[in-house]
């Protein structure tokens, strides 16, 4: 039992030291997040990673925007409090300089009605629909917090049909190989047919090869994970998103029943989001963070990654550091003691 280890990269390890100790640590492969930014952007990054592993390719795998609802761009950073009204506008039609205005996906606006929750950040910050007009919706926001330009945005029990891929995600896979990508992150699977829409995009760009990664983040695909699942080489549990999907309550729940479908179609899967969340900002991580780790492994999770603790975290050494070893304990608990799924 060998469970694949990878970071994401980001600001705060992007360097060519940082990314050497993180191969040292124990760090197996990188993820880079193409919703922000595309692969000839970050192709000084990309330089870094292969003159960091030293031993070899590394594993890069790229997630694309995919079928995503995301902010657009925010000037500086912006502190939302509780009970403050905010505009959702269409996106390039806001006005930069009021901070009262934030840019959504244009597709979304005819999809509000007053009382609709609105979550941004994988529920972070909580809005409230209040009224809408022609060209926007007036939101109060019931939790507050620091707002970013692209991050994510969910509404709790509203269905959309975004395509399974943006124009951005076409231009990247286009140039992946060229940039030693190895594996394509999907977003929001909703079925089969979003994988076999991405696979057709990648047999005409010439990446038939790359392993696909089926993220799933919404009811939609937990429950059509099983006609996926022939699909795809790896499902993703990106539990930020499904986060939103139900009360937090049940998504233990949902993550142990898509553990389950995978374990008995021996397909691999990869359990991510706010592992050692803590660790963005904090050298040692909580005692339910690394008992969170020690479960995904000894419950067989084939992968294991963390986000934002190396990609924009204060310690993304550390946070790699930790995951490593707890990951490496996990491993030796499972060889002396098979758990019931391996009997």
């Amino acid at each position: 039992m060998k469970t694949k280890i990878y970071g994401t990269i980001g600001p705060a390890c992007a360097d060519t030291d940082t990314l050497v100790r993180l191969f040292e640590k124990g760090m197996t492969g990188i993820r880079i997040n193409l919703s922000h930014t595309t692969l000839e952007e970050a192709s000084d990054w990309l330089s870094n990673i292969a003159a960091a592993a030293r031993s070899g390719k590394p594993e890069i795998l790229m997630d694309l925007r995919g079928p995503e609802l995301r902010l657009g761009k925010l000037r500086p950073e912006r502190r939302i409090l509780e009970n403050d009204m905010l505009a959702l506008v269409p996106e390039g039609k806001n006005n930069l300089f009021d901070p009262t205005e934030i840019p959504v996906n244009e597709e979304i606006l005819p999809l509000l009605v007053s009382g609709q929750e609105v979550l941004l950040d994988d529920g972070k910050l909580k809005l409230v629909v209040e009224e809408k007009n022609a060209g926007e919706a007036e939101c109060r926001v019931l939790r507050g917090g620091i707002l970013k330009s692209g991050k994510s945005l969910a509404l709790p029990g509203i269905k959309t049909n975004l395509p399974t891929l943006a124009k951005s995600d076409l231009a990247n896979l286009s140039v992946a190989k060229s940039y030693g990508i190895t594996g394509v992150m999907l977003p929001f699977v909703r079925g089969k047919e979003d994988l076999l829409h991405l696979r057709c995009a990648m047999k005409e760009a010439g990446a038939e090869k790359l392993r696909v990664f089926a993220k799933i983040e919404n009811l939609e695909g937990v429950k059509m994970l099983p006609e996926l699942l022939p699909y795809c080489d790896e499902v993703v549990i990106a539990r930020g998103d499904l986060g939103n999907a139900v009360p937090l309550w049940k998504l233990p729940v949902l993550q142990a029943w898509i553990e389950e479908q995978c374990r008995r179609e021996r397909k691999p899967f990869m359990v991510v989001t706010q592992m050692l969340a803590s660790m963005e900002h904090a050298k040692v991580p909580t005692r339910a963070e690394v008992s969170d780790i020690f479960r995904a492994v000894s419950e067989g999770a084939d992968s294991v990654m963390l986000t934002g603790e190396t990609a924009v975290g204060e310690y993304p050494v550390e946070a790699m550091d930790y995951l490593v070893n707890t990951v490496r304990e996990a491993e030796r608990y499972v060889e002396r003691t098979p758990t019931r799924w391996q009997a």
